[in-house]
């Protein structure tokens, strides 16, 4: 009887692609794809963050890029079942090229390939001391020159930076920083994170007082070192910068806190960077191979011009400087912004006895907190998807092989599960005078945040206040200027105010970019983030994977890592891997390096 089961088609389709490619044959090879495919690669084929759509796209690559790559040993993971429904057969795969080895994920429709994820898991002979190449760490035996654990650390802290240069260079000491530099660590890539902060952690210590994770748990691990089993459901913003800083000490990071870049430039004829900083008052001049920027998905704080702020008497922050409500007990306040941050200072303001106004310009998507849990995370990231069976890295890569393309079309379907599961929350909110939407396309939050950073509010009480009138709500506002004590809108409304808060978000990250090298620079980069999707503040052309983040840019030796947690955790990996792959003089022909768009 003809075996007709998953792991049968999808070993099929593997021996016939490994065969193809290691053959040099090209046209076997995209045969194998259906006309409607796509190919995403993580490293390993690429040198790139790149997502191929169509057969076309994908011989293109492997014509530039099979003679050099030499993919071979395409197997079955054979402790992962393949799975089929709904007339798709996935299944998981290992592999290997010249200098590496990979991971995989593949989905056939009728009997042809239809998505395909390759990611880099590591560079042959720089392997991770992990597992059975864990170092022992005791040193056993007679030494009367033995020097400790505590002494060598002591001794690399001290070096490096002054009597030896660090190849990498992180700015930014918060999640993002911290998670690649625990990569690297496990590399052997020397390297210094640069941090503003005394402490890590403060980057979110700092934070108004009643931030906290609106992701879950199982969705936040850091690399290496995962969350405790009691550890909450959503941690409040003091414990998330507790844990960043006992895993800065633990990971055994080079954290230089109290320090700022006060410049960094590129030159061209050495191949290094030149990085002024100023240390605990001290300046010093590192010079990197590498700079990473890791200042967040976002840029600099966006506050609005708006006339009148010059004049007006009362107190004025961007919500990333906005301290909590202790002060503004009995206070009026204006918060112009409605998206997760403008949600969670108007309740606390509340909370803290404060006569609070939110003022919404454009329409807001909102998703209650158990419900994104339930329905949009539930599968992949909570108890239930660990009872059966699911691992971080799992889901990391079920997430990772959905093509940014049709990702929406995943999606859509779940929001609609959730609209017609809170119908009557949305009902009270609307009834209030929120503006609401889904998305440009009705696929919610994921798709906002991927496409643009901002949009929405996850729901963790702060809607119910609007619906009662806790919370005061003037929406669809055009301001016209700031009076010496109010807010005055276009339509003559005023809203009295002793605080106004701008939770009016980010810009770029190649601001940041603009601000440490050169305008020059951060043009010849452009904007980083977003998609090309053609949808409100994410304008096309379509790039396919996120902008500039991740991967190489248009400057030579220039990075951007950000991101929440978990693209902290996942990305860190390949970008980790990019350098390491440099530092080590390995060949890394990048296919496809991203093009400049929308120039600051």
């Amino acid at each position: 009887m003809l075996d007709t089961s998953a792991t049968t088609k999808i070993d099929a389709t593997l021996a016939k692609l490994g065969s193809a490619l290691e053959g040099g044959d090209i046209d076997a090879a995209v045969n194998l794809f259906q006309q409607d495919c796509y190919s995403r690669d993580l490293v390993t084929f690429t040198w790139n963050l790149r997502t191929l759509e169509g057969r076309d796209q994908i011989r293109d690559m492997l014509v530039s890029q099979l003679a050099n790559i030499k993919p071979s040993n395409f197997n079955q993971d054979a402790t992962q079942a393949a799975g089929e429904a709904g007339g798709v057969v996935d299944g998981w795969f290992e592999f290997e090229t010249a200098v590496a080895r990979g991971y995989g994920h593949i989905r056939l429709k009728n009997g042809l390939i239809w998505t395909l994820l390759t990611t880099m898991t590591e560079l042959k002979g720089h392997e991770e001391p992990k597992g059975i190449r864990r170092p022992l760490g005791a040193e056993h035996g007679h030494d009367p020159n033995r020097t400790t654990w505590k002494e060598k650390r002591e001794t690399e802290a001290e070096a490096l930076g002054y009597a030896e240069q660090p190849y990498v260079v992180i700015i930014g000491g918060g999640q993002g920083g911290i998670a690649l530099g625990a990569r690297l660590r496990q590399l052997g890539v020397p390297a210094i994170i640069i941090e503003k902060n005394e402490r890590p952690g403060d980057s979110w210590r700092k934070r108004y007082k009643s931030l906290c994770l609106h992701d879950p748990v199982w969705y936040d691990h850091l690399p290496y070192i995962p969350f405790p089993e009691n550890w909450p459901v959503f941690a409040p913003k003091d414990k998330v910068g507790d844990w960043l800083e006992m895993y800065t000490k633990v990971m055994e990071l080079n954290y230089w806190s109290s320090t700022t870049c006060t410049s960094a430039r590129f030159d061209d004829e050495t191949g290094e960077w030149t990085v002024i900083v100023d240390r605990d008052g001290e300046q010093i001049v590192l010079r990197p191979k590498q700079l990473v920027l890791a200042t967040g998905m976002s840029g600099k704080a966006n506050v609005p011009k708006i006339s009148g702020q010059v004049i007006f008497k009362g107190e004025q922050q961007h919500s990333s400087q906005h301290p909590g409500p202790d002060a503004y007990r009995g206070k009026k306040v204006v918060v112009i912004g409605s998206n997760n941050s403008a949600h969670d200072i108007c309740a606390a303001l509340w909370e803290g006895g404060a006569d609070v106004t939110m003022l919404q310009r454009s329409s807001t998507h909102i998703v209650r907190s158990d419900s994104l849990m339930e329905i949009g995370l539930g599968d992949l990231y909570s108890e239930r998807a660990l009872a059966a069976g699911m691992t971080t890295r799992k889901a990391d890569l079920i997430f990772a092989s959905l093509p940014y393309k049709i990702m929406h079309e995943f999606q859509i379907p779940l929001y609609e599960k959730m609209r017609e599961k809170d119908a009557s929350f949305y009902a009270a909110l609307e009834k209030a005078g929120f503006m609401l939407d889904w998305g440009a396309d009705g696929s919610g939050l994921f798709m906002k945040y991927l496409r643009r950073g901002s949009g929405y509010y996850i729901d963790v009480g702060a809607c119910d206040l609007i619906i009662d009138g806790s919370i005061k709500l003037k929406s669809g506002v055009d301001i016209d200027r700031l009076t010496e004590n109010a807010v005055l809108l276009k339509d003559g409304t005023e809203f009295p105010a002793d605080l106004v808060v701008y939770a009016t978000g980010y810009g770029s990250m190649n601001g940041w970019a603009a601000d440490l090298i050169s305008k020059e620079v951060a043009d010849k980069v452009g904007e980083c983030w977003g998609l090309g999707s053609d949808t409100p503040k994410d304008p096309g052309p379509w790039e396919g994977e996120q902008r500039n983040m991740w991967k190489p840019t248009q400057q030579e030796a220039l990075w951007f890592h950000g991101g929440n947690l978990h693209q902290s955790r996942h990305y860190s990996q390949y970008l980790s891997l990019q350098l390491k792959a440099r530092q080590v003089g390995i060949d890394t022909p990048v296919y496809g390096l991203q093009e400049r768009h929308h120039v600051n």
